[in-house]
């Protein structure tokens, strides 16, 4: 007959062990590490960035919201919604977290000087 018979191969053991299995993670591993620290952590950092501009949102800061309008902040409502005014008499509820960028902040209001405080400026004034 023309067709020979076939047999099938042993199997060869397994060569490596330990070593192998290391190199086959450690491409993983490195890929984790590499998108940790080039995705996952500038990441965070933004968020924790834009949280902290949020809270510190006041009445008279100008403003720019996610949808692109620019107001300034008239009254802050509560943790959550503020009101914009977008242009002189056109006011806005604006949910807080969809405010995008702060353009101008508005200083804080100086504290009054106490009663000795201010006997000190009148004093240094009637000495000049």
């Amino acid at each position: 007959m023309l067709i020979s018979t076939a047999y099938a191969q042993t199997a060869t053991p397994a060569s490596g062990g330990t070593a192998a299995t290391i190199t086959g993670i450690l491409p993983i591993v490195l890929i984790l590490v590499v998108f940790y620290f080039l995705l996952i952590r500038p990441q965070n950092k933004r968020a924790k960035q834009h949280k902290e501009l949020l809270a510190g949102l006041r009445r008279g800061d100008r403003v720019v919201t996610a949808g692109g309008l620019i107001g300034t902040i008239t009254k802050v409502v509560n943790d959550g919604e503020v009101v914009v005014e977008i242009a002189e008499g056109v006011r806005a509820r604006v949910v807080r977290s969809t405010i995008h960028e702060v353009l101008g902040k508005t200083e804080p209001v100086a504290a009054k000087a106490s009663g000795d405080d201010a006997k000190e400026q009148n004093s240094k004034t009637d000495n000049s």
